[in-house]
């Protein structure tokens, strides 16, 4: 699987080897300014069922989607890496300073890289609370734009 470019005109289905029996499947297709587009494809040894299609494009925009939320979201400037393990531990701290009324801050969390970290220490609830839900805002969306693109695509496409 990896990023090409050509014309806007591609198919999304070729066969490119009738000997080899070589077909390429082809989606997210970018339009540039200059008439080109850019577009994700893969190679298959066989001409690809409906559901084969749908299995590869769906599972590439499920890794879109888990490295936007992983990668994507940032705080007052810094990145956040938002890991099912650092999701647990920000929802932990935030649920048990709503339920101690902020007795349990400040909480210090690591943001940034790990050649540029930024600690940010939380001493009140709203400050907690603000970055807490601008991160699951954050997830949010991006899982809704997956949806969105998986939603999006027509199988009738492939069939023409």
């Amino acid at each position: 699987m990896k990023r090409a470019q050509g014309s806007l005109e591609v198919k999304l289905l070729e066969c490119v080897n009738p000997i080899k029996n070589k077909w390429r499947v082809r989606w997210d297709v970018q339009e540039h300014d200059d008439g080109t587009a850019d577009y994700m494809e893969a190679e298959l040894t066989h001409k690809p069922t409906d559901e084969e299609i749908k299995d590869l494009v769906r599972k590439w925009y499920n890794q879109q989607t888990d490295a936007a939320i992983l990668s994507g979201f940032s705080y007052e400037g810094a990145p956040v890496w938002l890991s099912q393990e650092n999701q647990y531990n920000y929802k932990a701290a935030y649920d048990l300073a709503v339920q101690t009324d902020g007795k349990t801050l400040p909480v210090t969390f690591k943001f940034g890289t790990d050649e540029s970290p930024v600690y940010r220490t939380f001493e009140t609830l709203d400050e907690l609370a603000d970055f807490y839900t601008k991160a699951v805002k954050h997830i949010q969306e991006m899982l809704e734009n997956g949806w969105k693109n998986k939603d999006a695509m027509d199988l009738g496409k492939y069939n023409a």
